[in-house]
């Protein structure tokens, strides 16, 4: 069940229906509402892939309490890394497995040896990364004390599975999400009228701007031999676009839906196309995955507290883990070494904390300094998207050596450039809306608020009548495969 589909489009306000007026006299059938219609959710994917999501829930919730009931250091640490090993395994076995496997099997071939390992057939279960993510933050945070094991099995499962959150993130904390979920909720009018604002522009994201621009990335990565420079340099930002309104996109649907049934949820995006330095880019992108792995991964590897050097190796490390979480390929690790790369600077002069503010804040226009900032660091970003997007990573050095010739001096050509004109002009006013709203939540969280009633609407009328013209064939989301 896709956010972009009909189904979903019956099933969400069912369940708001049943929510606010059938069940709103008691938070206990509440939070069982919510269970049974996150269950129903997911089950719509692949029924069988719920006793997974089933079995990690149950194994986190009394890895909790044993934690919290054990006395000694030694009996808390058992089952914390009971609970470690058993998740990373899952997730090593579904999404890893048949990597490592045949990376062993071409790496001992340079020596002559012959092996034929067995492969998993098996589809990734979606969301298994995001869900494994939200009970591992929760058994740590119990370990170190910072939150209480949670009791109440309906509650906890609810943490973990929240039907907006499920499947792509955000990634969200226990000591975030779980007071919000055991607190009597009741309903508010703005509120739910912002998370409509939000769903709306999460859709406008998805449908007019990611698909469109999917459809031409896909064309251009796809034939990329028969690509000239600039036809090449245009596939790349074509796919920058794709992957920041499809992935914002979702998160904005989810944050929106989630406002409806009176939970905030954890901010995922703040408009980091418009960041002035790679280390505001990664404060401002997938925020829930980059603080989880700070808090969880870097810190814990000592942070920056020994120098120069290790933080150097630690930077290295959360990148790279942080490229191989998002899939078993090459690409996706050399894409994390990049940014890694990348930041490095930044962090040896100690510049990475200088843009904490969002860019020519209370301003209109940013500086002429700003302004080439957030381009090189646009420029930065979109190459390493090609490795990202790239198939192999012979694939990704084809496609850069073939944007390094005398053609990149040549105008771009391509089936289809008609509409890519189009998709440009709507690129460009989603660009124009971002930096309006830029210092909001989400880009259209204040806009038009002051106008007239006549304007405002029909600004609202004009988003939904794009959403309706380019709406086709129900696309995924791209962060479901990882």
């Amino acid at each position: 069940m896709f956010f972009n589909s009909l189904s979903f489009a019956i099933f969400l306000p069912v369940v708001f229906v049943l929510y606010w007026f059938v069940t709103n006299k008691s938070l206990k059938l509440q939070n069982l509402l919510l269970l049974l219609a996150s269950y129903f959710f997911y089950a719509c994917w692949d029924w069988r892939f719920m006793f997974l999501l089933m079995f990690s829930t149950l194994l986190d919730y009394f890895t909790g309490l044993k934690m919290e009931d054990t006395q000694t250091k030694k009996g808390k640490r058992f089952w914390l890394w009971l609970s470690i090993i058993v998740n990373l395994g899952f997730l090593g076995v579904f999404k890893y497995y048949n990597f490592f496997a045949d990376s062993f099997a071409e790496a001992v071939s340079h020596i002559g040896w012959q092996v034929s390992p067995l492969m998993i057939k098996v589809i990734l279960p979606v969301g298994i990364s995001f869900y494994t993510f939200h009970g591992l933050s929760y058994v740590i945070d119990v370990y170190n004390s910072k939150v209480k094991a949670e009791r109440n099995v309906v509650d906890y499962a609810v943490f973990v599975s929240f039907f907006p959150l499920l499947v792509a993130g955000p990634i969200e904390r226990a000591t975030h999400l779980l007071p919000q979920i055991k607190r009597e909720r009741t309903f508010e009018y703005g509120k739910a009228v912002d998370g409509m604002r939000q769903i709306l522009w999460g859709l406008f994201k998805k449908i007019v701007i990611a698909d469109n621009c999917a459809e031409f990335a896909d064309q251009i990565f796809n034939n990329s031999a028969d690509m000239g420079g600039s036809t090449l340099v245009v596939g790349a930002v074509f796919f920058a676009f794709q992957i920041y309104c499809d992935f914002s996109g979702y998160s904005d649907i989810a944050l929106g839906t989630a406002r409806l049934f009176g939970i905030d949820l954890l901010r995922n995006f703040a408009f980091p196309y418009f960041s002035r330095d790679i280390a505001e880019f990664w404060r401002r992108w997938h925020i829930s995955l980059s603080s989880w792995f700070r808090d969880y991964l870097y810190i814990p590897l000592g942070g920056s507290k020994g120098g120069n050097w290790m933080s150097a190796r630690n930077i290295f490390i959360i990148f790279i883990v942080s490229g191989f979480w998002h899939g078993a390929n090459w690409t996706f690790i050399i894409w994390g070494f990049l940014n890694a790369l990348f930041i490095m600077p930044s962090i040896i002069i100690k510049t990475n904390r200088n843009n904490m503010e969002i860019v020519a804040k209370g301003n209109l226009f940013p500086g002429a300094k700003e302004f080439f900032q957030i381009v090189a660091t646009f420029a930065l970003t979109v190459f390493a998207w090609i490795f990202f997007r790239a198939e192999s990573v012979g694939h990704a050095f084809n496609y850069i050596s073939g944007i390094f010739t005398s053609s990149f001096f040549s105008l771009p050509h391509f089936s289809g450039m008609g509409k890519a004109f189009i998709v440009l002009i709507f690129v460009f006013l989603f660009v124009l809306i971002e930096w309006l709203g830029r210092e909001e939540q989400f880009a259209i969280a204040k806009l038009g608020l002051k106008w007239k009633p006549l304007v405002r609407y029909a600004m609202y009328y004009a988003i939904i009548i794009a959403i309706f013209w380019f709406q086709g064939k129900e696309k995924q989301f791209i962060y479901f495969q990882f």
